[in-house]
């Protein structure tokens, strides 16, 4: 633990020299553009689990090769934004004083580098000694953190938000012209899961909350949404990110994976997805095997026009993308060709030991105005690129080369895994707990 804090308080002192801002800084942020070039790139990092065994050498350890991972990918790739797809920290095995500051760890090679990111938050950013809250408070302390609260309640969670993105020659002394409409939606919210903040039951035991997508949230999503189209009196092209994915991913996995047509690894098999060990009546004491609480997100994100690609973590042997269509066998919700993706496993902390690395996405103004389709691949720790595919029309038919199953070798890291969540099962070919 004291080579965490002392860690900690280096980055502090070294940012103050380099003349790094540590407050809040939630006063303003210019809105975020299309480079001069009409591009825009969007580098995910996702399950990074920082804060895991403090009390050992390993668990430091983890987290300076997860530092590591992030800036050798910075420095290959070109990110307009960052997105920090769920799980920044491993909650249960951290303090509460000192939860948070493994932010700033996180965040350090962001802020070197003057670049912006967003979070969402997963089932580990929720836990007795921390949760989304008191993340996005510590987040906001650093220039260019575009994470927010966009939707109030206890049940809500905190990662629920929108970010536009506009046309460069609409960003005039940093503000965006009011007649000016965003050319990209992004999407972002808050699957919850994990423990509730300081709070026990009688017996001692934990407070568990729900790991899908809160319904009063997919009110707000679908409200703010029809709000921007009639504002803008047209369909933006939209992207979203949530830790957990939903159920039409297992639907989607266990119909079949292909290895050229959904490039990606395929390991977790069965997925977790949102609602799992939840009974429908709500009870999650491990007798469902899924509740399907998840349906009226699934509903929403499916049938919104505009929105090009869902993307995932959580689990983190799975980094394939498939286009959903049509009514799965064991759905009730028809697929109109939204584009359901996983990232890679970007952190040393978690479980696994898959080659660690990065979702990009690349999106340009020419390709939305004339399909409304993205770019897409994964750069690993190693610097090689893989799964580039387009996520255009014929996405699904079209033949790749397949995805090289490749494995991090590091004597010193040690993948033991934490206890797991409410409602969690065993996970088949992992041999550890986790979501």
């Amino acid at each position: 633990m004291k080579l965490v804090l002392l860690a900690v308080a280096l980055f502090i002192t070294l940012s103050s020299q380099r003349g790094l801002r540590y407050r809040d800084q939630s006063d303003f942020r210019a809105p975020l553009q299309f480079e001069k070039d009409g591009t825009f790139q969007i580098s995910i990092f996702e399950d990074l689990h920082f804060g895991e065994n403090a009390w050992d050498t390993w668990g430091p350890q983890q987290d300076i090769n997860s530092v590591r991972v992030i800036n050798q990918i910075l420095d290959a790739e070109s990110p307009g934004l960052v997105v920090l797809n769920g799980d920044l920290i491993t909650g249960e095995n951290t303090y509460l004083k000192n939860s948070t500051e493994y932010v700033d760890q996180i965040v350090g090679p962001l802020v070197e580098r003057g670049l912006s990111w967003a979070s969402t938050y997963g089932n580990h950013d929720h836990s007795f000694n921390v949760t989304g809250a008191t993340i996005l408070a510590r987040e906001r302390r650093w220039p260019n953190a575009r994470t927010r609260q966009m939707v109030s309640g206890g049940d809500a969670g905190v990662s629920n938000y929108y970010l536009p993105v506009y046309d460069p020659k609409c960003i005039i002394s940093g503000r965006a012209v009011s007649t000016c409409a965003p050319e990209l939606l992004m999407w972002f919210f808050d699957s919850r899961g994990g423990w509730r903040y300081q709070q026990k039951h009688a017996n001692g035991d934990k407070v568990g909350q729900p790991d899908w997508v809160d319904v009063g949230v997919v009110n707000w999503f679908l409200q703010t949404n029809a709000e921007l189209t009639e504002k803008h009196q047209k369909i933006t092209p939209s992207l979203a990110f949530v830790h957990i994915p939903t159920n039409a991913s297992l639907a989607l996995q266990e119909a079949g994976v292909d290895g050229h047509r959904q490039p990606g690894i395929d390991d977790d098999t069965p997925l977790a997805q949102q609602a799992q060990g939840w009974c429908p009546d709500g009870r999650d004491d491990g007798t469902c095997d899924y509740g399907g609480q998840d349906v009226p997100f699934m509903q929403a994100v499916t049938t919104t026009p505009g929105l090009m690609g869902l993307f995932s973590g959580h689990d983190h042997g799975d980094t394939w993308c498939y286009k959903w269509e049509g009514v799965l066998p064991g759905m009730t919700v028809a697929g109109h060709g939204l584009n359901v993706c996983f990232g890679q496993h970007t952190g040393y902390g978690g479980y696994g030991s898959w080659e660690r690395g990065s979702r990009q996405i690349l999106v340009t103004q020419a390709q939305l105005r004339k399909e409304k389709a993205v770019d897409t691949w994964i750069r690993l720790e190693s610097g090689n690129v893989v799964g580039q595919v387009s996520l255009n029309s014929t996405y699904g038919q079209d033949k790749y080369p397949e995805t090289p199953n490749t494995k991090t070798s590091c004597p010193t890291c040690n993948y033991t895994v934490v206890t797991p969540m409410p409602g969690t099962k065993r996970k088949r070919g992992r041999g550890s707990f986790d979501p």
